[in-house]
């Protein structure tokens, strides 16, 4: 009886463990449903393939072992199955008419017919772009021209066509290795924007016709020389004793003659007595040893009095025109730039400017300044305000910021055009003169100035300069005016080194800011550090101070180190939406720079929108040990004929003398940021920021084409890393 009684005790044990396999209830539980899905190579973007492409498809049915399926087709062009899982699909030859009509592929379980997949893909033209779309050409000199292919995985070859005025240019060349690249030489004789330079792919199927649909043609206007006009320059850098040197200026010149100008030239002591210095002569020559790109790299000389440097500079030319350029007189270093003066006649009514200045103070200490001035058009300011950072403290110059500057004047030299008078009133009295650049009224183009100290330096009157850019008078200036995306360079110096960074940021108009940062810390690399941290306190923040235009932001630091290092709180003064000049308020590095609208692609950044010849050069350097360079950079793809593999390549020269061949290759990432790992001079690494794109909204020309990026070096033998500007 006992022995019965365990019997059936075991019994109903076994029956409770089967009952809690099943669930509380007894019953099995749900399992998971089916999924049948189709995959294209990860290179492959199915919304965007070419004619007559040809790719491997992948079937994946999760939650069965029985994955087998079949394969069919909706559509124009062809499937091939290939084994179970996989098939290929050859797009067809010309683009489906409709929408509707475009091919979709489905994938059916082998053991279940109403278990399916599909991948519906877009079919479109090869659409080429032509860099640079628009310049103009030296009589003799070489211009490189390069042509992408979109979709980005589309063959990269190309059918070149150069016209002037209709008949076949003079000498125009393909290069043999690079099947996206020209040169053109200009040896034709026509005027205005004869020269015509389009590039087909073989699979276009309307080519570069008088009215294109899937090419764009790059127009060009040949010149006597590039250099023609009046235009204002600005000039950072260091003197043969390493002592800080800064220089404004505005010279005429009449096809690469200089006939006349002036400049001031400030230094760690205070202005030159011999301000505004005249400018009597000088000229622009292209650099002939250059043979690829001799019409954007030449050298600018200006005629000072004897002893008066610098008076050469080795310079590069992008397709607007604007001159970047280097110290090349032995005499010193540094870095600048000279662009097409603006109209006077735009600098009037009521306009308020954003700053960013940078010098030394009276012990030849990093200084930096923003602020705002409103200009009420009759010549006065009011209701002004600044910040400061003078070695890491913010109350030598005016007080705790923000200062209030309590009233101000303007007024223009009677005897130079574009040259303007400043006092401003800010606890001491500061004045200033500023020069007319470039720009306009509108907020793409914004009127620029360029603004140098006239003071005696002394304890409150530190040496700087820098620039005045007009700010956008239609935001409310508050939190919900900065929401997009944007690019910071920051410049300063940590002890005797740089310390330098790039920010890639998005604002999301409610006070967070998130994003990535590279930066170089005398040496002191961090990468690609994404913020905020993924948990844990969000201290990454920004806010308006109130409706003017001056915001506070949380930069740098560094979330995943550990301890975890808090970010810097900065200062910013709008120019605009999402740009703008910062300061750091604090450190004795005292970093500052502007922050950029990323502009038109964000997110949407493909390494086929980089090619194009870029004019390059450092910006302001915030130490003497710092090798400014001039470059022009050569960015194009090339096509591997075996394989079809794209390479992504960078070349060109690089200044100052001699000259020095550049070698290497890029990398670009869907969000705008990169990397370019030369191999010659040296064996070098920078990392690429994009400020913004052009081309992208064209019927004509629907490829977005990078205009202008940032580099930094990340190179941990370098203590003493700049950020290059480049730009198309």
């Amino acid at each position: 009886m006992i022995k019965n009684s365990l019997f059936a005790v075991a019994l109903l044990s076994l029956a409770l463990a089967g009952g809690c396999a099943k669930g509380g209830n007894g019953e099995i539980p749900p399992q998971p449903a089916i999924d049948v899905k189709i995959t294209s190579p990860s290179n492959v973007n199915a919304d965007a393939i070419y004619p007559t492409q040809s790719m491997t498809l992948t079937a994946t049915a999760t939650h069965t072992s029985t994955t087998a399926v079949t394969w069919s087709l909706s559509g124009p062009g062809t499937l091939t199955p290939l084994t179970s899982t996989t098939a290929t699909y050859v797009a067809p030859a010309t683009v489906p008419a409709t929408a509707a009509s475009q091919p979709t592929v489905t994938a059916t379980l082998a053991a279940d017919s109403s278990l399916t997949g599909t991948l519906p893909m877009t079919v479109v033209d090869i659409t080429t772009d032509v860099a640079p779309a628009s310049l103009s050409i030296g009589k003799g000199l070489v211009q490189q021209f390069t042509a992408v292919a979109v979709p980005d995985d589309a063959p990269q070859t190309f059918s070149w066509t150069c016209t002037a005025n209709g008949v076949q240019c003079a000498s125009f060349v393909q290069d043999p290795n690079v099947s996206g690249l020209a040169y053109y030489t200009g040896q034709d004789s026509c005027g205005g924007a004869c020269i015509q330079i389009s590039a087909a792919a073989p699979l276009d199927p309307t080519g570069c016709s008088t009215n294109p649909k899937n090419c764009t043609i790059a127009k060009a206007s040949l010149v006597t020389s590039r250099v023609s006009g009046t235009y204002a320059f600005q000039f950072s850098g260091y003197d043969g004793s390493n002592n800080a040197t800064a220089v404004v200026g505005t010279f005429t010149a009449l096809n690469g003659t200089i006939n006349s100008g002036v400049e001031e030239i400030l230094t760690a002591s205070g202005p030159s007595a011999q301000n505004p210095i005249p400018i009597t002569g000088g000229s622009y020559k292209a650099t002939s040893s250059d043979p690829n790109n001799s019409n954007n790299a030449g050298t600018l000389t200006l005629t000072l009095p004897a002893g008066v440097y610098p008076n050469q500079y080795q310079v590069a030319l992008d397709g607007g025109g604007d001159i970047e350029m280097i110290e090349s007189d032995g005499q010193g270093t540094g870095s600048g730039i000279a662009q097409k003066s603006s109209n006077p006649s735009l600098f009037n009514g009521d306009q308020t400017y954003a700053f960013g200045f940078t010098g030394v103070d009276s012990n030849g200490k990093r200084v930096g300044y923003v602020g705002l001035l409103p200009m009420n058009g009759g010549g006065s300011i009011v209701s002004g305000q600044m910040d400061v950072n003078d070695n890491g403290n913010d109350a030598n110059i005016c007080g705790a910021g923000p200062c209030s500057i309590a009233m101000g004047s303007y007024t223009a030299d009677s005897n130079i055009s574009g040259l303007w008078h400043l006092t401003l009133t800010a606890t001491v009295t500061m004045h200033f003169d500023f020069l007319i650049s470039s720009g306009t009224t509108s907020k793409t183009n914004p009127l620029t100035f360029y603004a140098i100290s006239t003071d005696s330096v002394d304890a409150t009157h530190p040496a700087v300069s820098g620039t005045m850019v007009l700010q956008d008078s239609t935001p409310t200036y508050n939190n919900a005016a900065f929401k997009g995306t944007s690019v910071s360079a920051l410049t300063g110096a940590n002890g005797a080194h740089t310390n330098v960074s790039l920010t890639l940021g998005t604002t999301d108009g409610d006070g967070n800011f998130s994003g990535q940062f590279d930066q170089n810390d005398a040496g002191t690399i961090v990468s690609i550090v994404q913020f905020p941290p993924a948990s844990g306190a969000n201290n990454y923040t920004y806010a308006a101070t109130g409706t003017n235009g001056r915001y506070t932001f949380n930069l740098l630091g560094n979330p995943t180190a550990n301890p975890v290092v808090a970010p810097l709180p900065f200062i910013l003064y709008a120019s605009g939406a999402n740009r703008g000049f910062l300061l750091d308020q604090s450190s004795s590095s005292v970093m500052t720079g502007t922050m950029n609208s990323q502009g038109k692609g964000g997110g949407l950044f493909a390494n086929s929108e980089l090619p194009g010849t870029y004019a390059a050069a450092t910006t302001s350097s915030s130490n003497s040990e710092v090798v400014p360079l001039a470059a022009n950079l050569l960015a194009t793809i090339q096509t591997t004929p075996a394989t079809g593999a794209l390479t992504y390549n960078i070349s060109g020269t690089q200044y100052p003398a001699p000259q020095q061949t550049v070698t290497g290759t890029y990398t670009m990432s869907f969000s705008g940021t990169g990397t370019i790992a030369l191999t010659a001079p040296a064996t070098q690494n920078y990392v690429i920021y994009v400020l913004g794109t052009s081309g992208c909204t064209s019927t004509q020309n629907p490829v977005c084409a990078i205009q202008d990026f940032l580099m930094m070096d990340v190179d941990k033998t370098n203590p003493n890393a700049s950020i290059i500007f480049a730009q198309q």
